[in-house]
């Protein structure tokens, strides 16, 4: 290397080196202030999977290390494009259909998805992954927020709480939950599993942001909630489960999530990736005297030109058809939302499907169709 070339300096795990009494921290504000700072051909590049002590350490650091962060790296789930992508790299054959269904059993966190085989059916390999007698992710939730989190028990309390509640939580409504203490802590707790992929914080339409909700999202710990969590499954669960009511019920739930994790491709596909908008959830409870029928929407796309979607998230196995009672109930949704919000905006429902829009008597209500393949968008 030439004398003047830069150096970079890797340091990989820092936070299993933090041990008591190391004095690494004040070690590292002293190589970086009193020596390394000075001069322009180093770069220190530091990483942690303990994302709450990255966070407290590193990021937000107080003292030696304040402000002198020049980039921060943000390792992102792939999204189903890029797991499609990894799939064809390792040789192995699955359609968009069985691609989506694995995504929303481990995310994209691609080392789940490094313990799929080739010659194995989409079944064949949940089952040797998470149902086997040693499979290898089998117990990856007892691990997991221990890597991540020195103290992990009120991180776990939080997400067990919100595990039991669809459509999210109040802060207020987790401190009655968990009877966690109403302080700082919590808030900073909340944050640090924001920053790390498990929850979402979203604004419901026409609240204000101290009315957010935190929603669980990660769809490896919701499987683990649903499915693993008591353990007493046998090593073939999955292949037996396969289009059972119980399953074809997850399904459900899960596409949503990975719908509400590929906003940007939905709005693509609607053709308003350019157009400012404001995307939130939306309900009210019924009120049969003021003509309101009680409606959840879980994903509204409010624009700036003045048109609203109404986004109905439906998995399905084949083109999705619009019944009588689907019918009505989305026309109680959109009456609904026009009397409540007193939204002057045209009012667009929006069908988020696998495959594709059945037309028939009761589909000239949908404005607007987004299918799978629309999600698997760069």
């Amino acid at each position: 290397m030439a004398p003047d070339g830069k150096k970079v300096i890797f340091i990989d795990e820092l936070s299993w080196m933090d041990t008591p009494r190391s004095g690494l921290i004040t070690a590292v504000e002293n190589f970086w202030n009193g020596w390394a700072s000075a001069r322009r051909d180093i770069v220190l590049v530091v990483c942690a999977s303990a994302t709450s002590w990255m966070l407290s350490k590193i990021v937000h650091n107080k003292g030696g290390l304040y402000n002198r962060l020049t980039k921060q790296i943000h390792l992102r789930p792939f999204t189903l494009r890029e797991c499609e992508l990894m799939l064809t790299a390792k040789g192995i054959e699955m359609n968009r259909y069985q691609t989506l269904e694995c995504y929303m059993v481990m995310g994209g966190i691609p080392f789940y998805w490094d313990f799929l085989q080739r010659g194995k059916s989409l079944a064949q390999n949940i089952d040797a992954i998470f149902f086997a007698r040693d499979a290898p992710l089998r117990r990856e939730f007892d691990y997991l927020f221990s890597s991540l989190f020195k103290h992990p028990s009120d991180y776990l309390a939080i997400v067990s709480a919100l595990a039991r509640r669809k459509a999210g939580m109040t802060r207020e409504e987790i401190l009655t939950s968990t009877s966690l203490a109403d302080s700082g802590a919590l808030t900073q707790k909340l944050g640090e599993l924001e920053s790390c992929g498990f929850l979402r914080r979203y604004r419901a339409y026409g609240k204000k942001q101290r009315d957010a909700l935190y929603q669980l999202v990660d769809n490896f710990t919701l499987f683990h909630y649903k499915f693993l969590v008591d353990g007493d499954k046998d090593e073939f669960f999955w292949e037996r489960m396969a289009d059972s009511g119980l399953h074809n019920a997850w399904c459900g739930l899960a596409f949503e999530r990975v719908c509400l994790e590929h906003v940007s491709q939905i709005k693509r596909a609607l053709g308003i990736s350019g157009v400012l908008t404001d995307v939130c959830s939306w309900s009210c409870k019924s009120d049969a005297d003021n003509g309101i029928y009680g409606s959840q929407i879980d994903l509204v796309i409010a624009r700036r030109d003045h048109v609203t979607n109404l986004c109905e998230m439906k998995y399905a196995r084949n083109d999705f058809a619009v019944t009588k009672a689907v019918d009505e109930s989305l026309r109680h949704k959109a009456a609904d939302f026009r009397q409540l919000t007193k939204s002057r905006d045209s009012i667009h429902v929006t069908i988020v499907t696998t495959y594709g829009l059945k037309q028939n008597a009761y589909s000239g209500m949908i404005q607007s169709v987004v299918t799978a393949d629309d999600l698997f968008a760069d």
